[in-house]
């Protein structure tokens, strides 16, 4: 007699990010210093970003106009009142010692922005995230860990006070996603729609953003939060999804085995594909916030405020639905064009210029997509031009050309651009009475492979296509030709 397996407990993971993200302004949060990339190690920096006795912040107003921006493209409540706080820890890259930061009155609170997930038929899932809250704040300086020891590592540590004082948003999402894959997609979705509004360019391999998961575990149906742990040290989307992935199972094997959780901040080891314990997690009252004594509150007037709504673009979701609903492109094809601001606006200035939607973005994610990638271009550095595009899919859609012909010529139209119609004068379709006296040319040239087709083998129907393309270099009217080869091989 067996005995049948026990049933595993199921359990569902409560996950929320904290993303930091870089604002792309020429000078830091409260002081002229540069925030350029990869400079020289302690050369961008100043007394106020160092905190030197006897200087004053002052706040930059690009930053304030950024959050304000990225705060209205998440959906966010804006707040005609917000401050600044002192943020007080200790930790070698922090020249203050305490980090300007914003506690309880944040720039922006309760928005959301939309993922989207395919499922098995290629359909499009879509689930809105809570956004809790966005705020301003500096960033610290950079630990850089030096010479190596056999059992230690590193012997010791430089700062680069570079980073400090750069001008960050964090945005904290609501506890609302529920696996790796979802939070790798709501991380994605952020950087592109602060990449579409111009705020940051999302670069994670530069810091540029970057995300912190919160993530606990609990019995389905079961309403308190299971404990918190945080993780740290994801540079990428990938390392997001396995890392959340990982943790959940430590967590679900950790409660089924009697252990208790604690609440800790772990880091993803990416050479071991796991998390390790870093320290034991703060709560806000060990930071002892109080508000900043040097900085004034900021109010953001109704004027101001409409201003900089009125200068934001269509955003990704957006154009999703609408090359859906508009265009009829599929859920797959819309959410690749919009991926990047530069290649969506390429695709709607060739279907502009009347180019079939579908075969524009077949275009744009097969060939050109493949050559920018080869290249290492951006779409708006090619020589072919959308309106030139829109011209080649014309001539396709007409007859007058063929697709074979199209991609003979588009490796010219990408790297030096051109008028179509003069790279395919010699190579335009070949129809009527000069395609049917060709065809008539082909078949009497091949009586065999004719009495054979007239025998019942009638696939040789596709060697005389063969023949014909050959002839007329693949000029030949596809459709004219299979008709007219169809009336003689048959008559």
């Amino acid at each position: 007699m067996t005995t049948a397996a026990p049933v595993k407990t199921q359990y569902e993971a409560i996950i929320g990010l904290e993303t930091h993200c870089q604002l792309s302004t020429h000078t830091k949060i409260f002081s002229y210093s540069s925030t350029e990339f990869g400079a020289t190690p302690n050369t961008n920096i100043d007394p106020i970003c160092m905190g030197l006795p006897g200087v004053l912040p002052v706040l930059n107003q690009k930053v304030l106009e950024y959050a304000v921006k990225a705060g209205l493209a998440l959906n966010c409540q804006i707040s005609p009142y917000s401050k600044f706080d002192r943020k007080q820890y200790f930790y070698p890259d922090l020249p203050k010692n305490y980090q300007i930061s914003q506690y309880d009155f944040p720039i922006a609170e309760h928005g959301w922005l939309e993922i989207e997930l395919p499922d098995k038929e290629g359909n499009a899932i879509r689930k809105k995230i809570g956004i809790t809250r966005l705020h301003m704040e500096e960033d610290a300086g950079k630990l850089v860990h030096a010479g190596s020891d056999r059992l230690s590592g590193s012997t010791y540590s430089l700062v680069d006070y570079n980073r400090a004082g750069i001008p960050l948003i964090e945005i904290v999402s609501e506890p609302d996603l529920r696996s790796g894959q979802e939070a790798a997609e709501y991380a994605q979705e952020l950087r592109r729609i602060v990449r579409y509004i111009g705020v940051s360019d999302g670069n994670m391999q530069e810091g540029s953003l970057r995300c912190d998961v919160n993530i606990s575990v609990r019995l389905v149906g079961q309403k308190e939060f299971g404990t918190k742990v945080e993780i740290k040290n994801m540079n990428s989307f990938t390392a997001i999804q396995k890392a959340i992935e990982y943790e959940i199972e430590r967590q679900i094997t950790a409660i089924e085995s009697g252990e208790k959780i604690s609440q800790e901040t772990r880091l993803w080891e990416e050479g071991s594909q796991r998390t390790i314990s870093m320290r034991s997690k703060e709560g806000s009252s060990d930071y002892r916030y109080f508000p900043e004594p040097d900085l004034p509150p900021i109010e953001v007037s109704n004027e101001q405020l409409e201003q900089w709504r009125s200068e934001l673009p269509e955003l990704p979701a957006q154009k999703r639905h609408r090359y859906e609903s508009e265009l009829g492109l599929s859920p797959y094809d819309a959410r690749v064009l919009t991926d990047d601001r530069l290649v969506a606006e390429y695709f709607e200035m060739a279907v502009a210029a009347n180019a079939n939607p579908k075969q524009t973005a077949n275009w744009v994610m097969g060939d050109i997509a493949a050559y920018l990638n080869t290249e290492k271009l951006k779409i708006t550095e090619i020589a072919l031009k959308p309106l030139i595009l829109a011209e080649l899919i014309t001539l396709i859609e007409d007859g007058t050309i063929t697709g074979k012909i199209a991609k003979e010529i588009l490796p010219e139209l990408l790297s030096k651009g051109g008028s179509v119609k003069d790279l395919v004068k010699d190579k335009t379709v070949i129809s009527g009475d000069q395609l049917e006296a060709m065809i008539d040319e082909v078949i009497a040239n091949h009586p065999k492979e004719l009495e054979q087709y007239r025998s019942g083998k009638t696939k040789l129907q596709g060697f005389f296509v063969g023949q014909v393309m050959k002839k007329t270099s693949g000029r030949a009217d596809p459709k004219l030709t299979n008709q007219l080869l169809n009336q003689k091989l048959n008559g």
